[in-house]
Formats: structure tokens, sequence, C-alpha cells
């Protein structure tokens, strides 16, 4: 291979506050020669994702604490140009959690950290964001959390991003009721347009929880019985206010948060007095569900019923300034990094 060098971003120190392009540096390390059972990927998408945020600090989180010096963790998708197992070959389509490099050596003996996957009907990119973990993660939530039922009204925030805009798709695919709530007027356009809900609110144009309580209100007259929750903070508040007995919120993220603020909540009474049953969930401690999820959002994407967008920057050395975006809401859809 000509190829040799590898070119990585590693997490340098761990952010005060709001992280910045200072947390990360580039650097070029050598590839090392394959070792029996090795498989050495090209990273062709890296994918950016919220969780990434909490992994960058020591705080208690979900996920252990990303190591210093060490390449930052992420999802990928790429093709095997070398491999020394038996169940990989040069070609081969996979998706792996490769890191933000270009260059991955992956154990092809370890289960899970790399799988082949068919690019016939499904774009390769599409395995970071419909057809991979934010599907699943949308998949899951409502499916298992919320159990939608034809007729019901189900909200979701965050409605234009990757995990957001299936939550919605795969509701009225249901037979519900679908109303978004994003930042924008054109994030919310497209949420109603091309995503096909039912209603999206845009809670720029309301200055506090009870002005998007009246908003809701308005799209959903006859209350909520769902909610996909990404975002906590005022947005919580105003869906609480609305939400209907027996109702169910699945909660997935909770990025007005995620610096390390506190995220007060105005009337946590109301999960007792509306009978409400509230769960937080993290899609990769529900592996026996991926692939039921991955079958039909793989179909739903192969037939143009599942409908996504991308922000994609342009080479390794712009995803920390994209993932910087991504926190601060400027990626539109799904955000990736195209390495080749």
């Amino acid at each position: 291979m000509a190829e040799t060098i590898n070119r990585q971003i590693l997490l340098v120190s761990r952010p005060e506050g709001e992280p910045s392009a200072a947390n990360f540096k580039l650097v070029e390390t050598p590839l090392p020669a394959l070792r029996e059972g090795q498989v050495l990927v090209r990273n062709h998408y890296l994918s950016l994702d919220p969780y990434m945020r909490g992994r960058m600090s020591e705080g208690k989180s979900y996920a252990e604490p990303q190591p210093l010096n060490q390449v930052m963790i992420g999802g990928t998708v790429g093709e095997v140009v070398d491999s020394r197992s038996e169940q990989f070959r040069p070609g081969d389509k996979v998706v792996g959690m490769g890191g933000w490099q270009e260059y991955a050596v992956v154990d092809a003996g370890q289960r899970g950290l790399l799988r082949k996957v068919d690019t016939t009907h499904v774009p390769l990119s599409a395995y970071l964001g419909a057809v991979g973990m934010p599907g699943v993660t949308a998949w899951y939530g409502l499916v298992r959390i919320i159990d939608p039922q034809a007729g019901q009204t189900i909200v979701v925030s965050s409605a234009s991003g990757a995990v957001g805009g299936a939550v919605g798709q795969l509701a009225k695919a249901r037979g519900c009721r679908a109303i978004g709530i994003a930042g924008g007027e054109e994030k919310c356009r497209y949420v109603q347009e091309e995503l096909g809900f039912d209603a999206c609110i845009d809670y720029k144009q309301h200055k506090d929880a009870a002005a998007l309580a009246a908003a809701l209100r308005a799209a959903a007259p006859d209350g909520i019985h769902g909610h996909f929750e990404n975002v906590g903070g005022q947005v919580l508040d105003a869906v609480l206010s609305e939400i209907k007995p027996h109702g169910r919120i699945a909660v997935c993220g909770m990025i007005s948060g995620y610096n390390g603020e506190p995220i007060p909540m105005k009337n946590p009474q109301l999960i007792l007095t509306q009978r409400l049953k509230l769960q937080g969930f993290i899609v990769g401690e529900h592996m026996q569900d991926w692939p039921e999820a991955l079958k039909e959002l793989g179909s739903l994407v192969a037939a143009g019923k599942l409908k996504y967008r991308e922000s994609v920057a342009d080479g390794l050395a712009q995803a920390p300034e994209a993932f910087l975006g991504l926190l601060k809401g400027r990626n539109f859809g799904k955000q990736l990094v195209k390495l080749v």
C-alpha cells in the first residue's frame, strides 16, 4: 500500500463550558502492519452526533468519557482496503465505530465492531443516519416506549434532525398525527413539506414555555399522546402542559443542557397528575431490537418512503468546526464529514 499515513483528530483537552476547536488536534501517524484477524478500513464518512459532547467531559453521563490524546470516538462507514480475516475482503462496504480518522484498523473477531452493508438500494452514508444509529434511536423510542396507536398525536423536538425527522415519519406510517418542534422557518417548512409532518412549531418564535404551549394547543387541540424529547428545558415544559393522561415520553436527549448547566422542570407534578410514563433510553443498550428496526428503516429508505437530509462537511480537518456547529443547531438533518 502506497498510502501509509493516517490522519487523525484527537481530543487533547476537556472543555470548560462550551467546547472549542482548541479541544481537538489533527495529527498524522503511520499505519501499523495488519496482524492476523485484522481488517484495514478506509473511512468514507464520519458521523457527528450530540452524544459526543457528553463524552468530552468527565462528568456523570451515560457513556464513558473519551480518553484524552486518543482518536475522537465516532461512527463511520467505509470500504475494506486490506484484510487478514476470512470474514471481510477488500471492496466490502462496512459500518463501524472507526472514529475521527481516515483509516481504522479493526479486529474482525470482535463481535459488533464491523458490519457489512449492502449499498445496492441504500446509499452508504445513510447507514450513519436513517438506516443507522439515529434511525434505530427514533424507532426504539417511538415503537418500544411511546407505543403509538393509529389516530394518536405524537410530538417530537429537534424535528428536522436525523433522529427527529425519522420519528415523525415512522409515526405517520403508523397512522398517527405528527407535530414537530424545530428552530427557524426553513427547518419547519422542510419538516412539513418534505418529511410530511402535520404541523411544525418554530420554537424561536415563542419567548417562553407558555407561548410554546399555546402553539402546541393550536396544533393539537385534542392534546398530545406521546412525545419524543431531544431538547428538554422549556420545550419539555410546554409539552407537559399539553399532554393527555397516560401520555408517554421517550427521553432521548437534553441538548439544552449539554454544557453542564442544570435544566429545571417547571411542573414536575404533571408526571403524577397525568399518570405519565417518562423514560430515558440509550439505543446501544437495546441491541436485540436493532435487526427489526434496521429491516423496517432499510426497506422504507430503499422505497423512498423515509426521507432524510444530510449536512456534509468536506475533509477530516473540518470535523471539529462541523461538530461545534451541530451543537448550536447550524446543521440541517444528519451531520456528516466526507473523508473520500
